[in-house]
């Protein structure tokens, strides 16, 4: 199934980026969001979550190591639906954001990033088992 999604690693990855940045540009608004939805050291959070929404994003665009980022970027997806979609009614972007990304990265778990992501052109170049 490889080669089915070629786009949607390079707009996710461009969108996971951008929410990312956003953790450390408005930091503080940020921190009070996840302090609200009762999380543990929001601080640390809101870095933690920015850092790996930053550097998935980079990978997907990239296309590299894509099913395993989008398995951790779909946790985060999941994460955000349950505890500030669901748990605290935010609806933008929790319940409408959110779930397109989740349903998006189960995709390209499941298909891969394409035949012009470094994925495939690293299998490509792979030597064959003996």
């Amino acid at each position: 199934m490889a080669g089915r999604a070629p786009a949607v690693h390079w707009v996710c990855g461009g969108v996971f980026v951008l929410a990312g940045i956003v953790k450390f540009t408005a930091h503080s608004s940020e921190v009070a969001s996840f302090d609200a939805y009762g999380l543990p050291s929001p601080d640390a959070f809101v870095y933690l979550i920015g850092a790996v929404e930053i550097v998935g994003g980079v990978l997907l665009l990239a296309g590299l190591a894509t099913s395993l980022v989008a398995l951790v970027l779909a946790a985060t997806m999941l994460g955000a639906i349950l505890v500030s979609g669901i748990g605290a009614g935010e609806v933008v972007p929790s319940l409408t954001l959110a779930p397109i990304l989740l349903a998006a990265m189960v995709l390209l778990f499941w298909a891969g990033a394409g035949p012009r992501s470094l994925d495939e052109r690293l299998l490509r170049n792979r030597p064959a088992p003996r």
